[in-house]
């Protein structure tokens, strides 16, 4: 709870109206794997989880296999998700970037490695290859400054499946009195002055938001 007072009231001549509004997380939230991303987001097999996108590991064994020949890859078992990250590191065709885990008491996901050792290491990759990137920006080129931006668009994919990873997506509930008078789901983040809820918000549960005035709601 975000506030003592996490209530507003609306006083008319005829009745007295109590306003308030509560996120909750939302434990059906859509995978945001299964949007249509510019990235493939490819994860080794975990014990407890399914991880990365449903095709990811078998698109990358497609790519490998377009860009060395049959008799390179006889030293390789494409099968070993460490064989196939080591041949796509060294296609120049392909833009890529690491994820690591960190499992203890739920996941997160990120690029960049975490400091403890135990609970975490490299799950897979996430790519896209320049054919792609050509394809869906008509580039010709792929300028430092536009691979940049793909790195930095990779990255945003991996943050938004993180927060889904870590239930980090909520709902809303406005309410007048105790009636559920407007709601809408799939926001990522619990601020909702940052996760675009206010787009979605009528002016007296805007002000709510902005002062704070909310109840967040777990379980």
């Amino acid at each position: 709870m975000h506030s003592n007072e996490n209530t507003a009231r609306i006083e008319s001549d005829e009745e007295v109206c109590v306003l308030s509004l509560e996120l909750h997380a939302d434990p059906e939230a859509e995978n945001p794997r299964e949007w249509d991303n510019l990235g493939v987001m490819v994860c080794a097999e975990h014990r407890n989880y399914t991880l990365g996108d449903e095709d990811g590991f078998s698109k990358a064994q497609d790519v490998v296999r377009e860009h060395y020949s049959e008799a390179f890859l006889e030293d390789y078992d494409l099968d070993h998700h460490p064989h196939v990250y080591r041949l796509m590191e060294n296609i120049k065709d392909v833009v890529m970037l690491p994820l690591y885990l960190y499992d203890h008491s739920g996941i997160t996901m990120s690029t960049a490695p975490f400091s403890c050792p135990w609970d975490s290491g490299q799950v897979g990759f996430i790519f896209v290859t320049k054919e792609a990137l050509r394809k869906e920006y008509g580039w010709k080129r792929i300028t430092p400054k536009r691979m940049e931006q793909i790195y930095k668009y990779l990255s945003g994919e991996v943050e938004t499946y993180d927060q889904y990873l870590r239930g980090d997506i909520y709902y809303f509930l406005a309410k007048e009195d105790d009636d559920v008078v407007d709601s809408c789901s799939g926001f990522f983040g619990s601020d909702p002055t940052k996760n675009g809820m206010m787009d979605h918000l009528s002016e007296p549960f805007k002000k709510l938001a902005q002062e704070g005035k909310y109840e967040l709601v777990y379980g």
